[in-house]
C-alpha cells in the first residue's frame, strides 16, 4: 500500500506540474558547445538529445572551419530538434593558407600579434583594416553558411585584443590595468596609422597618450563595425542569419576594453557575454548590462544574455583561476530572471557542459515564466 500511495502521489504532482506548465512558457535557451573531436555519431546524438531534453533550443557550435564538419554535426543537431549555428572565431586566426603575416595587428610598441600575442599564445589577432582579411573571413563564413543544416553563423572574437582586461582577470595575469598600455593597444600597423592620419590629420605615433584621442578610438570602432556589416551582407545573401558573441554593454564595457561599438552592427541577434564574475559583480549585474544593451540597440533585434557557469561550485571559494568561477546553482535563477526582466529574448549558457545536477535543477525552475497575453 505504501508504494501505491507513493506512486499515486507522484502521478498527482506530475499532473499538477503539467497543468501549471500549460499556463507558462519556456524562455528560449542556447548553449555554446565545442566538438566533435573523436565522438561518433551515436555519441553526438546522445549528447544533443540530452541537451534538448534539458531545455536547450539551439547550439552555437564550434567545430572548426570545415563546412563538412558542420554538415555532419548539423544533421544530428536537427534530428535532436535544435537550431544550429556555426560558432567560428573571427579576428583570432593562426597562420594558414589565405592569410598574410603582414595582416596581423600591431601594438603600440610596434610588435605584431602574430609573433608577440598579448596575454596568451592564441591571441593572434588580425587587423580589420585589410581587404585581404575581409575576403578571407567572407569566404570562410559564406562557405559554412551554405551548409543546408546551418541556421546561422556566430561571430566570436570580433574585436581588438583587450586593451584593458576585465577587473577579475588582473590577478591571474599579474597586471594592474589602470590605463591603456601600449603593449595591449592595437592597431598601430602602417596602414592604420596612415589611414588615420589621412582622415584626421593626426600622426598617432607622435601623440604622447593616444588614449586621450577620441577620434583614434572612433576610427578603430568603425573598422570593426564596417567589417561586421560587410559580413552581414555576405551571409544574408546565402539566406542565413548572422549573430555574434559580444562583450557586455556596449558602452559600459565593450567599447572601453575591446573597441566594440556593437549597437551599430546590423546583426540578426546579439549574445553579450554577461560574465559577472569577470567584473567582480553579483548575478543582479547581469540585468543591468542586459538593459543597457537592449536600450542601446533600441530593441530592434533579440539579445540573448550569455551566462558563465561555475563548473565546480564546491571549490569556487578556493579556486584561484577566475575562468573556473561563474554562476553557482543558487545564482542561476537570479541571473536568468534579471536578464528576462530587463528585455532579453532568452539566454545562452557557457557552457552546458559546466552545468552540475544542481544547476540543471535550478535552471528548470527558472526557464518557465508566466505566459502573459499581449
Amino acid at each position: 500500500m505504501r508504494w501505491a500511495f507513493i506512486f499515486l502521489s507522484f502521478l498527482f504532482f506530475a499532473f499538477q506540474s503539467c497543468q501549471q506548465k500549460e499556463t507558462m512558457k519556456k524562455i528560449p535557451v542556447y548553449g555554446w558547445v565545442s566538438g566533435p573531436g573523436e565522438a561518433t555519431d551515436a555519441e553526438l546524438m546522445e549528447q544533443f538529445a540530452g541537451l534538448k531534453a534539458k531545455g536547450i533550443d539551439g547550439l552555437m557550435y564550434n567545430g572548426g572551419q570545415d563546412p563538412a564538419t558542420y554538415a555532419r554535426v548539423g544533421k544530428l543537431v536537427k534530428e535532436a530538434g535544435m537550431e544550429f549555428h556555426a560558432w567560428i572565431p573571427t579576428m583570432v586566426q593562426t597562420m594558414k593558407p589565405g592569410l598574410d603575416s603582414s595582416w596581423y595587428g600591431v601594438n603600440g610598441k610596434g610588435e605584431s600579434a602574430l609573433t608577440h600575442p598579448a596575454y596568451v599564445d592564441y591571441y593572434k589577432f588580425l587587423c580589420p583594416n585589410y581587404e585581404g582579411v575581409y575576403q578571407f573571413l567572407s569566404n570562410m563564413y559564406t562557405s559554412v553558411a551554405k551548409v543546408d543544416e546551418i541556421d546561422g553563423v556566430h561571430l566570436d572574437y570580433i574585436r581588438f585584443p583587450d586593451v584593458i582586461l576585465a577587473r577579475g582577470l588582473w590577478d591571474k595575469y599579474g597586471l594592474v590595468m589602470d590605463r591603456e598600455y601600449p603593449e595591449y593597444d592595437y592597431c598601430y600597423c602602417d596602414k592604420c596609422v596612415s589611414d588615420f592620419k589621412e582622415k584626421s590629420g593626426i600622426d598617432i605615433r607622435e601623440v604622447e597618450d593616444p588614449s586621450t584621442v577620441q577620434e583614434w578610438k572612433q576610427f578603430r570602432y568603425d573598422l570593426i563595425t564596417n567589417l561586421v556589416n560587410r559580413l552581414v551582407e555576405d551571409v544574408h545573401k546565402t539566406g542565413k542569419e548572422i549573430n555574434a558573441a559580444v562583450f557586455p554593454g556596449p558602452n559600459s564595457v565593450a567599447k572601453k576594453i575591446v573597441r566594440q561599438e556593437w549597437d551599430k552592427w546590423k546583426l540578426d541577434a546579439f549574445y553579450p557575454m554577461n560574465y559577472n564574475d569577470f567584473y567582480l559583480k553579483g548575478p543582479e549585474w547581469v540585468g543591468d548590462v542586459t538593459k543597457e544593451g537592449v536600450e542601446a540597440i533600441n530593441d530592434r533585434v533579440p539579445i540573448y544574455s550569455g551566462l558563465f557557469i561555475c563548473p565546480r561550485p564546491e571549490k569556487k571559494g578556493s579556486e584561484k583561476d577566475p575562468e573556473n568561477h561563474g554562476l553557482l546553482p543558487e545564482e542561476i535563477g537570479t541571473a536568468i530572471q534579471a536578464s528576462m526582466d530587463n528585455g532579453a529574448a532568452g539566454i545562452c549558457l557557457f557552457t552546458p557542459g559546466r552545468m552540475t545536477d544542481a544547476h540543471w535543477e535550478a535552471f528548470e525552475k527558472a526557464i518557465w515564466v508566466e505566459d502573459k497575453p499581449n
